[in-house]
């Protein structure tokens, strides 16, 4: 086994947003048995989980649902898909109004309309959300900058607001949305988790039986069609345990090191 893709949050993370000691152990196993570890996330790279940078537990991240793969060693991108700057715009002013909290990654960063989700967030997601920068207003800041957006996300404040984003964003052809009880993600569709994990698998030169995969909801489909070993989580969606060859703990039961204990054991 060459590469080891492990989606974060609901999986490597427990429900109090840290990474268990057990985990963290059998990580370093891992990697000691040669496996690349590869935090696979919908965050930014800015966002991504403290403890495993400080564990040197990885070097190449997939970020933001597969909108970019990173070499944090050289800084290198090797893979990205972008909305392109005017999409971004248009699905920001198509979705706006009362109800509605917008935030934003750009440029490996973290972007939030207003005050209140940096709150939440930092709350939320604890040291993880610190470089998480506020502005007034989302259109006109990524107006002003040079980089295309790899992701949009959308917080449901009212029922209203979730009925008009989802008629909205279905006049958006060529965006994949992953949508949550409370929110959501919006990126290409060309930025899946899956052809993110099959650029940096070519990159690697891994085969797909020497990649493996776990995670938890259903964003991690197309990871599950890309890895040739696939775990989902105690506590997944329903469509993943059907596509995995293994369902191990929950993500407060430390089901990522029963899956490396599993991996390692051939």
């Amino acid at each position: 086994m060459k590469v080891f893709a492990i989606d974060m949050d609901g999986t490597c993370l427990n429900s109090k947003n840290r990474i268990s000691e057990e985990n963290i152990r059998w990580m370093h196993r891992a990697k000691e048995a040669g496996i690349e570890i590869v935090p696979t996330t919908g965050r930014p790279l800015a966002c991504v989980p403290g403890q495993l940078t400080t564990e040197k537990l990885f070097r190449y991240v997939i970020t933001s649902n597969g909108a970019a793969v990173i070499d944090t060693q050289t800084g290198e991108t090797i893979f990205q898909a972008l909305l392109p700057q005017e999409t971004a715009e248009d699905l920001i002013r198509a979705c706006s109004g009362p109800g509605l909290g917008i935030t934003a990654h750009v440029n490996r960063q973290s972007l939030t309309q207003g005050r209140l989700l940096t709150a939440i967030g930092r709350l939320t997601y604890g040291p993880d959300a610190a470089s998480t920068r506020t502005v007034r207003r989302m259109i006109p800041y990524i107006h002003s900058r040079t980089y295309d957006v790899e992701e949009l996300q959308f917080f449901f404040f009212s029922k209203k607001a979730r009925l008009r984003t989802e008629e909205a964003v279905r006049r958006f052809p060529y965006i994949a949305a992953a949508y949550t009880d409370h929110y959501v993600e919006l990126y290409s569709e060309n930025a899946t988790k899956g052809t993110a994990l099959a650029a940096l698998a070519k990159h690697l030169s891994a085969e797909k039986e020497e990649i493996a995969c776990i995670g938890d909801a259903e964003n991690d489909i197309p990871m599950f069609r890309t890895a040739g070993t696939r775990f989902a989580m105690g506590n997944s969606v329903p469509s993943l345990k059907s596509m995995a060859d293994c369902v191990v703990s929950s993500n407060d039961e430390d089901g990522v090191a029963e899956a490396i204990r599993l991996l390692l054991a051939g």
